[in-house]
């Protein structure tokens, strides 16, 4: 489930490209098939990023849990083109980033500031890794579509790691913008997703035995695998109205 678009991002051959708190990958893997570059990821959690390097061996084929089974990217035989893509993958605090000033050309920090009580030292050291000319994409959730979340259920956010604010818009883009990145663009994402998490809190966020949200799950489980012309006009429609998170996008200086 992809949040950022790599096309606004910029991303180019040739680029080193952070996800920051790469969760299990999602961002990370669409990088790497994306542009021939290399592709870092960090996380703080340990099975979070070792289930996003499973998820490269299962492109390519068999993977530790699954022995036998084919790659996603059977086509991808050439070990030239291959080698024209690298990834690395680490467990590291987004408040003290194990890189050097202006290491990366483009970085993407997705759904992780919201979990940061100190997230302007996280966005600190985003500019710092940052290079002058360099491209970052931050989405978190959207306000109104979040407040509604807790306000029908307390379990939605109090969890050891979960969400520790809902964020305006306007303050995470003036935190940024403190930094000296200039913001140029902003587009919302998953709108058909966003009814699914007001049923879970209405009934339950730990409840698992609920037909109406089981059933809505496979619908997006279903439109993420087949991406039908539909769901994907659903999708811009809903995503402007009532999309679960807004992604802003900025630029670093070369001054």
């Amino acid at each position: 489930m992809q949040t950022v678009d790599l096309n606004v991002l910029g991303l180019k051959e040739g680029d080193r490209a952070l996800d920051l708190g790469c969760g299990r990958g999602r961002h990370v893997h669409a990088m790497y098939f994306h542009a021939r570059c290399h592709v870092v990821g960090i996380d703080l959690g340990f099975e979070d990023v070792k289930h996003t390097r499973d998820g490269f061996a299962a492109c390519f084929g068999a993977s530790d849990e699954t022995p036998g089974k084919p790659g996603l990217f059977p086509a991808w035989t050439d070990a030239d083109e291959i080698n024209k893509h690298h990834y690395s993958l680490s467990v590291g605090n987004a408040l003290s980033l194990p890189f050097a000033d202006g290491t990366f050309d483009k970085i993407i920090c997705s759904e992780v500031l919201e979990h940061i009580p100190d997230y302007r030292q996280a966005v600190s050291e985003i500019e710092r890794v940052l290079k002058p000319g360099g491209t970052l994409a931050i989405s978190v959730p959207r306000f109104w579509t979040e407040w509604v979340c807790w306000a029908l259920s307390d379990d939605y956010h109090n969890e050891p790691g979960g969400h520790v604010r809902i964020f305006k818009e306007g303050e995470l883009k003036g935190a940024v913008e403190a930094k000296g990145l200039k913001h140029f663009y902003r587009h919302w994402a998953h709108g058909l997703h966003s009814p699914y998490w007001w049923l879970k809190c209405a009934f339950g966020v730990k409840r698992e035995d609920v037909p109406a949200v089981n059933a809505y799950k496979r619908f997006l489980e279903w439109d993420i695998l087949e991406r039908p012309w539909l769901t994907r006009t659903l999708e811009k429609v809903a995503a402007p109205l009532m999309g679960k998170s807004v992604v802003l996008y900025f630029t670093k200086g070369t001054a």
